[in-house]
C-alpha cells in the first residue's frame, strides 16, 4: 500500500472517533474547550504510537485508554468545575451580590452537535447524560470513579472491559459504580427533561417574544414558581420566579430591548443567543430547561467571546 494512502487511512480511522471521544472528555472535564484539547492530544498520542498498536486491541478501546489517561492527567491538582448552585445557597437579587470567579471554576456549555451521536435514538439517550446538572454531578466523583461510571452507564461498556482499561478488578469497578450512583442520586435530583414537543416549542416561541418585549406579565406565565437562574461567571444564583423577575426588572433591566436568536441545543436543552442594544452587544447564551408547567431553569453563560464562536454565533447581529 502506498505510504500516503496508508497515512490517509489511519487518519480517517482515528478521526471517525472524534465526536464520541469529545463527548467522553466533556463529561470527564466539564469544559468543551478542555475536551477538544484532550481529544486532540489523544489523537496525537495515538498517531505517534500507531506502529506499536498493531491491532492487539480494538482501536476504539485503545483510543479510550489514551483519552482516559489524558483526562486523568488534566484533572490532577485542579479544582472541579461547578455551577453556582454547587457553591452555596441562593442569594437575593441585588447588584452587590455579584462576585466573579475565573473561567476555570465553571462548568461550561457544549453544543449537542459536537458531542451527541448522529443516530436519533442514540442522541436522545446521550442528551440526558449531557444535562448541566448531570455533568456537574459527575464532577463530584473522584476521577477514576468518574471514568468508570461514564464508560459503564453512559457508553454501556461491560465492567470487565472497564476493569481492563483502568487496570483494576471487576469487583473494584462494581464497587466504584455503586458509590458513584449514590453520589449522582444525591446531586442530580431533577431527572431527565421531557423531549421537546409541539407544546414546548410553542412555549419557547412565546418566551422569545415576551423576552424581546420585556413583558414581565407574559414572562410570569411561562416561568415555574420554583424556577432557578444562574449567570456564570458570577457565583450568584436565584431561586424562585419572584426573585428572577425582580432581577430582570431591577439590576438586569439593561436586558430590555434585547434580541433573542435560536442557538440550537446545548447540553440537551434549548439554547438562545441574547444580544443587547438591539443586536450590537453579545450578552449571553441562554440555556433553558423545561419541565411540566413551564421553564424550570435559566443558565445565562456570559463569556460570549469564547462561547458564541463555539456555537457558530456571530458577535454582532446585522441591523
Amino acid at each position: 500500500m502506498d505510504a500516503s494512502v496508508a497515512v490517509d487511512r489511519i487518519d480517517a480511522e482515528l478521526e471517525q472517533h472524534r465526536l464520541e471521544l469529545r463527548g467522553y472528555c466533556y463529561r470527564m472535564l466539564g469544559s468543551a474547550f478542555d475536551a477538544e484539547d484532550a481529544v486532540q492530544e489523544t489523537l496525537v498520542r495515538a498517531w505517534r504510537a500507531r506502529e506499536r498498536f498493531e491491532g492487539r486491541a480494538a482501536l476504539r478501546t485503545w483510543l479510550y485508554r489514551i483519552a482516559t489517561n489524558v483526562c486523568l492527567d488534566a484533572i490532577k491538582g485542579r479544582e472541579r468545575r461547578a455551577r453556582p448552585m454547587d457553591l452555596g445557597p441562593a442569594g437575593e437579587p441585588l447588584l452587590e451580590n455579584l462576585r466573579t470567579l475565573p473561567d476555570e471554576a465553571w462548568l461550561g456549555p457544549v453544543p449537542d452537535a459536537l458531542v451527541a451521536p448522529e443516530d436519533p435514538a442514540e442522541a436522545a439517550i446521550a442528551r440526558d447524560t449531557l444535562r448541566l446538572a448531570f455533568v456537574a454531578a459527575l464532577q463530584h466523583l473522584p476521577a477514576r470513579q468518574r471514568a468508570a461510571l461514564i464508560l459503564c452507564e453512559v457508553l454501556r461498556w461491560h465492567a470487565s472491559e472497564v476493569a481492563e482499561l483502568l487496570e483494576t478488578s471487576v469487583a473494584s469497578i462494581n464497587s466504584a459504580l455503586q458509590r458513584a450512583r449514590a453520589t449522582l442520586a444525591e446531586r442530580d435530583t431533577a431527572g431527565p427533561p421531557q423531549p421537546l414537543d409541539a407544546e414546548h416549542l410553542a412555549l419557547l416561541e412565546r418566551y422569545v417574544a415576551a423576552f424581546e418585549r420585556y413583558d414581565m406579565e407574559a414572562l410570569t406565565e411561562l416561568i415555574r414558581e420554583d424556577a432557578v437562574q444562574s449567570m456564570p461567571p458570577f457565583d450568584l444564583w436565584l431561586s424562585g420566579r419572584d426573585d428572577i423577575l425582580a432581577w430582570w426588572s431591577g439590576p438586569g433591566s439593561g436586558c430590555a430591548g434585547s434580541r433573542i436568536v435560536p442557538a440550537g441545543s446545548a447540553n440537551g436543552a434549548p439554547a438562545f443567543a441574547q444580544y443587547k442594544d438591539g443586536g450590537r452587544t453579545p450578552w449571553a447564551l441562554q440555556v433553558l430547561e423545561l419541565r411540566p408547567g413551564g421553564i424550570a431553569e435559566f443558565t445565562f453563560f456570559l463569556d460570549t467571546e469564547r462561547i458564541f464562536p463555539l456555537f457558530g454565533l456571530p458577535l454582532r447581529l446585522d441591523s
